[in-house]
């Protein structure tokens, strides 16, 4: 879902690639009712628009390369996109310097989406984390390839440090795995009976399993290589994780959200905690169906529709109408007063919500690339036109009759699924 240092290119150049881009969605949306495309926006290095170059966008362009079929979801990942059709088949494009793309050609990226090699089974669900990928399939088993320096894909302490193709990991046979999510270095997933397992990267506590982070990391691994049971939601029925930068969160069955990992220099506490290493309970939320975590944010989706979101703000990245950091759990109101949400989600410093089949994002615009060589980067990220932050929620014109069905922020782009209403 997030750091990548790019290519530059002229204001002009992004400006004038946008007509074209909606110039053939609207074309495509004439005379191909129910089908589902990809759009996407944002920085175009390495090709992880999946649009042909390696140009930013600063509004949606849709993605023609899949011809005849029709898409079911997206996910967006730190420099890289997987893209999964109704048949069951996973696309990558973008950033291949760790593997993440999962395909046998031995590319540094690509600008066009790629089958990912070898998965024979139909896959029903995807993730992209900052520089890994995972896919599961229809029978519950979970692949994963790309980056593996930390334990990130269970696969083992032998296995190598880049897995350029799917692998099947083998830790989990004898489990269903219904879903599973992906953050910076750590992964989590859940079975079919509602456990929910973690492995990777566990320093700040992202892992849910008690890790210390060392003095400067200099002294212990915090790393599980293997997928390993969060035992303190034991007895806990999970239906929903999200992974982010240095934490992670969970939904139960019962519509409760438990937070773990790094709070941002207790910019994400609540009363009394005093324990970010474990699952902690939040009270402070009504009944929740789905939780999103970016870099220093949290997201949670109520069963009624309500957004609430807390943490850093930086850039305005709650919602909230400004920039000032939010401890507790505070409704995003604006276009959602009257109407509800359907999805979340969460890049680095930006975020993007479905409500009544609109694309709605606010935060951090790209008008200063932490990453670029000369303290800008090329954004858009918001697909509002500019580089410039929002903070409040702000519609995204991805044209008439048209309705999003998904949404997937990356570290500094941002995809979606929409289909003709």
């Amino acid at each position: 879902m997030w750091h990548r240092r790019g290519f530059r290119f002229a204001k002009f150049k992004l400006r004038t690639g946008l007509a074209l881009g909606l110039g053939l969605f609207r074309r495509s949306f004439s005379s191909e009712q129910g089908k589902r495309f990809a759009v996407l926006w944002g920085n175009g290095d390495y090709g992880r628009l999946g649009l042909g170059s390696l140009d930013s966008q600063w509004r949606p362009a849709i993605c023609s390369a899949f011809g005849n079929q029709s898409l079911k979801s997206i996910a967006c990942g730190g420099a890289h996109t997987l893209f999964l059709t109704d048949n069951g088949r996973v696309y990558a494009t973008g950033l291949n310097d760790f593997g993440q793309l999962g395909t046998s050609e031995n590319k540094q990226y690509s600008v066009e989406p790629l089958e990912v090699f070898g998965m024979k089974k139909e896959i029903v669900q995807i993730s992209a984390g900052y520089n890994h990928s995972c896919a599961i399939t229809v029978d519950g088993e979970l692949y994963m390839w790309g980056r593996n320096t930390s334990g990130q894909l269970g696969l083992g302490k032998r296995a190598e440090a880049v897995v350029p193709l799917p692998t099947k990991v083998e830790f989990l046979d004898g489990i269903t795995i219904k879903m599973a999510a992906l953050g910076s270095e750590h992964s989590l997933a859940i079975s079919d009976g509602g456990e929910a397992l973690s492995w990777g990267m566990g320093g700040s506590g992202r892992l849910g399993h008690g890790h210390e982070s060392s003095f400067l990391g200099f002294f212990k691994s915090n790393s599980e290589f293997t997928p390993r049971v969060i035992k303190d939601l034991a007895g806990v029925k999970v239906k929903n994780v999200a992974a982010g930068l240095l934490s992670s969160a969970c939904t139960d069955e019962n519509g409760s959200v438990f937070i773990f990992g790094e709070r941002g220099i207790d910019k994400l506490r609540f009363g009394d905690m005093n324990n970010a290493t474990k699952p902690s309970l939040i009270n402070e939320l009504p009944y929740s169906e789905e939780v999103a975590c970016g870099g220093y944010h949290i997201c949670v989706l109520t069963n009624s529709g309500e957004l609430y979101t807390w943490g850093s703000n930086e850039n305005g990245c709650l919602g909230i109408g400004s920039s000032d950091v939010v401890h507790l759990p505070e409704r995003v109101l604006g276009p959602f007063l009257k109407s509800s949400v359907s999805q979340v989600s969460c890049g680095w410093k930006h975020t993007a919500a479905i409500s009544e089949g609109k694309i709605f994002t606010w935060g951090w615009g790209g008008s200063h690339g932490t990453f670029s060589e000369d303290g800008h980067s090329s954004g858009g990220q918001l697909g509002h036109g500019s580089d410039v932050d929002y903070i409040n929620p702000t519609k995204v014109s991805i044209g008439e009759n048209v309705k999003a069905v998904q949404v997937s922020c990356g570290f500094n782009h941002t995809g979606a699924i929409i289909e003709y209403a």
